[in-house]
């Protein structure tokens, strides 16, 4: 289509407004944060039926009435809140902007972890590194420095990363030890909370964390509260490393959203990796959340935006992928699917074996 010869693009009041609210994102996103963050949205709600006055909002904060103003002005423009004969009311956006758990957590992700580094998403683009990373550390990949960061960013990624696997632990345990599995490798520990899941459900399994030696340490700082001393032990490995290994003798193998850290190509040779310790009984388990397999637009939204993430801050060359990727990839490394699963509302569950 040649835009500029049809001239029903010439003016479009809708597509015209998208424009200049992309043009002005970061405003909105931070006066939505400071009016979230502040308590300007939530007295506002308290008083929903009648309504709240400028004045009022602006002695419960603590702000002048020019800061409350400004701000309430901005909100307005994107609907978190409406002026009604000089009140003000709260818009189901802002409720849920105030109120919804994945809402705030992911504005919290992208404030405390990624806001000032995408202003180096195009040099993350062009050199397929995580560019925006050295706002935070100096680091290769941001799963190097993870046990580094600052307790408010390290807070923000944990509670980003844990919401969306912590919710299907419980509904993913039946299904792993419907066999009874005695020896499990997690790959890509994290912070041992599927480890513990596992020990705890199951007292005959012996779990295997695999991950960095960072990621180790906070994961035994976590489990030394709990008397699994003889049944999780720990493997340090850099899954990138050529001369890594996969330990053996294992019935299960569990990645849960892990290889979405990872390119296609790194994808493959980690998967090849573990086909090689797996016997014809060994099971591979992939857990993750797939963009294809969204029953609702705004956890499809949330997915492909999480790609930029990874993108500019965490590795330079993954993303949230589809299924049809991540099959190609296990195909590849020489294992087929021989179970697909839907895991509560989001994941889905890959069962593998050897060809």
């Amino acid at each position: 289509m040649n835009i500029s010869n049809d001239t029903s693009w010439e003016y479009n009041s809708a597509a015209k407004m998208n424009a200049q609210k992309l043009a002005f994102a970061p405003f909105a996103f931070q006066t939505a944060k400071v009016c979230r963050d502040t308590g300007i949205l939530s007295f506002i709600e308290t008083n929903n039926s009648e309504g709240t006055e400028l004045k009022k909002i602006a002695e419960k904060v603590n702000l002048t009435v020019y800061s409350v103003k400004v701000l309430l002005d901005i909100c307005e423009s994107i609907d978190l809140v409406e002026k009604k004969e000089g009140r003000y009311f709260l818009t189901k956006t802002g409720y849920f902007l105030i109120n919804d758990t994945i809402t705030k957590i992911n504005m919290d992700f992208v404030n405390d972890v990624c806001y000032q580094g995408m202003f180096h998403l195009e040099e993350a683009i062009k050199e397929n590194k995580p560019a925006g990373l050295k706002v935070l550390g100096k680091w290769k990949t941001l799963y190097e420095g993870l046990s580094e960061f600052p307790e408010k960013v390290k807070k923000s990624w944990l509670n980003f990363d844990h919401f969306y696997s912590d919710r299907v632990f419980s509904k993913a345990m039946h299904i792993v030890f419907k066999n009874n599995p005695k020896n499990i490798l997690d790959v890509g520990g994290n912070t041992g909370k599927w480890a513990v899941e596992c020990a705890k459900f199951s007292k005959d399994a012996h779990i295997t964390i695999m991950d960095l030696p960072g990621q180790l340490k906070q994961a035994k700082k976590n489990i030394n509260k709990y008397d699994f001393k003889e049944r999780i032990s720990y493997y340090a490995a850099d899954l990138l490393d050529k001369k890594t290994t996969f330990p053996e003798n294992n019935d299960i193998i569990w990645m849960s959203q892990f290889l979405d850290c990872f390119s296609d190509d790194q994808i493959i040779t980690i998967l090849l990796k573990a086909a090689a310790v797996m016997k014809e009984n060994t099971k591979l388990y992939i857990l993750e959340l797939f963009t294809d397999k969204q029953k609702f637009e705004e956890a499809k939204f949330c997915l492909e935006m999480t790609s930029l993430y990874f993108t500019c801050m965490a590795n330079g060359n993954s993303k949230m992928y589809n299924s049809n990727e991540m099959i190609t990839c296990i195909e590849k490394a020489g294992l087929t699917v021989i179970e697909d699963l839907p895991v509560g509302i989001s994941h889905t569950l890959f069962i593998c074996k050897k060809k």
